[in-house]
């Protein structure tokens, strides 16, 4: 076998979309949104066998430090069969005889690959399946693992829900899987009008995630960040932007014809109190304007929803909820085989900030509980790997 430090797109590209392990972040289009973003070098590098067959490739992405040294990290890397040990090996091999050519510190990875099963309250499933082979395979080959961390203390969130479609007869099969509390919003927010389109900016999306970041205190990426992922990976069509349309005024209009006609006092009731909403919305939007915006990102086998941003009209008429069943339907509707909600913590109690909140939420969308198997580090330079975090900590505390 030979290592090839410089793989063509077009080579990089038909291994990755091939692979049964492929996953967005280890996209040719992902290294150069990485690129734009933060200042990483994509290298596209892979393990040939000796009659010209790809066995493993990896995107990694390259963070020069001082001293001429660097870094690399390659994002749900490496695509490649992690059971086979021989594979697993000679790359390994060849990846440290590369990072020695580099002058590289280290290289981090996280495969997408499930640790063990788990419940859906993130506990161990006793005689559930796990690759626990794979963990003690990568340890002997030297990989640092950095632990099994329950919050986001890591690069990626290293658990997630997940939907797989080939459990599901039918889509009507999929919807029954979720819980009644999602399900409601989804089926009320037919009464909204609501128009669900796909969108070929992030300019919408962006205003409305600044009000979620306000909201729940975080700080939102720039509008270059989303506009540069959006850019590179709509060249492949590996991205999908679900807006939900709202008219204010056309409802006030319909619901003021429900109610002349209505006998219920209840239902009444409910008319006026939609009637009232929207007329104070109104004086801010007289016209149709988007309120929620989710981005969806793709592999050949698997749909992600990965960002949304919406304002208090789309939680009151369940546009978002119907946002996720819009992104998981058109999932199953074009044969993906599942649809990932993306990273939660793996502890459901946890009192840090809303994570909870968002599990418990994403629990109720539906779709199994994965535990990733964690993060990895190929150490190069074990003094200037130590020293490293400390510098970097001090370079961030002053720059602040």
């Amino acid at each position: 076998m030979r290592f090839i430090k410089n793989l063509s797109e077009k080579e990089y590209q038909k291994f990755w979309e091939q692979s049964e392990y492929n996953h967005f972040m280890q996209s040719y289009e992902w290294g150069k949104a990485c690129e734009k973003n933060r200042g990483y070098i994509p290298c596209y590098v892979g393990l040939m066998t000796d009659n010209g067959q790809l066995v493993a490739t990896a995107l990694l992405l390259k963070k020069k430090t001082p001293l001429n040294m660097c870094y690399f990290y390659s994002p749900r890397g490496f695509t490649m069969d992690y059971q086979n040990k021989e594979i697993v090996t000679e790359f390994t091999k060849e990846l440290r005889k590369y990072l020695k050519e580099e002058n590289a510190i280290y290289l981090k990875m996280d495969p997408p690959i499930m640790y063990q099963e788990v419940d859906t309250n993130a506990e161990k499933i006793k005689d559930g399946k796990n690759n626990y082979k794979i963990y003690n395979d990568l340890i002997h080959l030297n990989y640092k693992h950095h632990g099994f961390n329950k919050l986001y203390d890591s690069n990626q969130p290293r658990y997630t829900f997940r939907t797989f479609f080939n459990k599901y007869k039918s889509f009507a099969d999929v919807e029954a899987s979720f819980s009644k509390s999602f399900f409601r919003p989804v089926k009320r927010s037919y009464n909204y009008d609501l128009e669900i389109y796909n969108a070929n900016e992030v300019k919408t999306f962006h205003e409305l995630i600044k009000l979620v970041a306000d909201k729940d205190g975080f700080h939102e990426y720039s509008y270059d960040y989303y506009k540069n992922v959006y850019e590179e990976l709509n060249k492949k069509g590996y991205i999908k932007i679900f807006n939900v349309k709202i008219n204010p005024v056309k409802l006030i209009t319909k619901f003021t014809e429900e109610l002349e006609k209505e006998k219920k006092e209840e239902r009444k009731a409910k008319i006026q109190k939609d009637i009232d909403y929207f007329k104070e919305i109104a004086k801010d939007h007289p016209k149709e304007y988007t309120c929620a915006s989710l981005i969806c990102t793709y592999s050949k086998k698997g749909a992600w929803s990965m960002y949304i941003g919406n304002d208090d009209v789309a939680t009151y008429t369940g546009a978002v909820n119907r946002l996720y069943y819009e992104f998981i339907k058109d999932a199953y509707d074009n044969h993906y085989e599942f649809a990932d909600l993306f990273g939660v913590v793996g502890d459901p109690n946890t009192k840090y900030k809303n994570l909870a909140g968002i599990f418990e939420y994403k629990r109720k969308i539906g779709g199994d509980l994965i535990e990733f198997i964690g993060e990895f580090d190929l150490i190069n330079k074990p003094v200037w790997y130590f020293i490293l975090p400390l510098l970097l900590k001090i370079y961030r505390k002053h720059r602040k």
